[in-house]
């Protein structure tokens, strides 16, 4: 298998399997306990927490633990929600459904909800967000990166509006963190969602960014795990590997962007020799550097993509009971049908090589070949 799909999910590096391991087996104490075996659990938590805050930059009392992107989104969004107990949500079209789900939730519940637009490069113009913005505005939550285009958001012009407004400001950086810098005072947030299974650790562990006095209401009650802020025992192993998945994106922050950008160019100007008219969706600059999605004109993505098993890459639409549904990201930033039909997202990471891009260009090649001769 070549794997070019790197943005649903990453396999857990060796280093980070190999951090975890003594927690899965002897050093199986609650963290919460007081004797040697219950402190060094803590430990291991506390320096897995100072990883994560070392990424971010942050303090490590800021990190709280969750299990995974769509508990920290949940617990921001509807705890941020109930400690105002009313108010304006401010967020855009193309979010993960783990956001645009529970502002929805929300908005049956009374919240009031602006879901903004984006450009044809599936960017939210921070003037958008401006005019939106009330006196009754209690939190504002937009992505850092999309997951399917890799197009960043101007964070910092939305954070500095936020900040002025006096407005709670939240970004799901699931797909940023661990691939380009993620600094969480440069970027005016308030709250940040990290999911480890997205840079090397399992799946099932995540955290939440914190900033000091960013008030909610938290999403789990019980005993006082992670400052009261999440209740339930700390799973141990997995905080520990999202730790050490952390100290390795660090390690390798130096030429990660340039290594996973010379992969994803290099597959993208193979495709362009071959593909008349393909089309780039999202911005050529300033989105992540391992995210390639592209249009094939007049052919469908999940029919090239049926013909090369050994290839994994993500579709832009889905069949869902013998219809062709479209990714709303795509819709939403205007992509006609047509092309959004045949829109294949690429995805690399660290352990990508040249030889399998180089692979995956000529497999892709003769499968176009392939499906051209059968039109004729």
């Amino acid at each position: 298998m070549i794997y070019l799909d790197y943005n649903a999910t990453t396999p857990v590096a060796p280093e980070v399997f190999g951090a975890m391991q003594p927690f899965l087996s002897g050093e199986f104490g609650n963290p919460s306990c007081d004797y040697p075996l219950g402190l060094k659990a803590r430990d291991a938590v506390q320096q897995a927490r100072r990883e994560v805050a070392a990424l971010l930059d942050c303090e490590p009392e800021a990190i709280v633990f969750t299990s995974g992107a769509t508990e920290a989104n949940n617990t921001v969004l509807k705890g941020v929600a109930q400690h105002h107990g009313r108010g304006h949500i401010i967020t855009c079209a193309t979010e993960h459904p783990a956001v645009l789900a529970p502002c929805r939730y929300l908005q049956s519940q009374g919240f009031s909800l602006t879901i903004l637009p984006v450009d044809g490069a599936g960017r939210v113009d921070p003037d958008e967000v401006r005019r939106a913005l009330t006196p009754d505005t209690i939190l504002i939550s937009f992505m850092h990166a999309n997951n399917e285009t890799g197009a960043l958001a101007p964070l910092r012009e939305i954070g500095a509006l936020a900040r002025g407004a006096g407005v709670a400001f939240h970004t799901d950086a699931a797909q940023s963190v661990g691939k380009i810098p993620v600094d969480v005072d440069e970027l005016w947030v308030d709250f940040l969602t990290v999911a480890g299974h997205k840079f090397y650790a399992p799946k099932g562990v995540g955290a939440l960014y914190v900033r000091g006095g960013a008030a909610f209401t938290p999403l789990f009650h019980g005993a006082a795990q992670e400052g009261g802020r999440r209740a339930g025992t700390e799973n141990v192993p997995y905080v520990v590997a999202l730790g050490a998945a952390c100290r390795l994106a660090r390690e390798r922050a130096p030429g990660a962007a340039a290594h996973l950008q010379g992969l994803r160019d290099r597959l993208h100007e193979l495709l362009l020799a071959e593909v008349p008219g393909l089309i780039l969706n999202g911005p050529e600059a300033e989105r992540l550097p391992n995210t390639l999605n592209v249009s094939f004109p007049g052919i469908s993505g999940g029919e090239l993509m049926a013909g090369l098993p050994e290839l994994a890459a993500s579709l832009g639409s889905a069949c869902h009971a013998g219809q062709e549904a479209v990714s709303p990201v795509l819709a939403a930033m205007g992509v006609p049908l047509g092309l959004a039909r045949g829109a294949v997202r690429f995805s690399v990471g660290y352990p990508t090589t040249v030889a399998e891009v180089d692979q995956a260009g000529a497999r892709l090649r003769e499968r176009l070949h392939t499906l051209r001769r059968d039109e004729r």
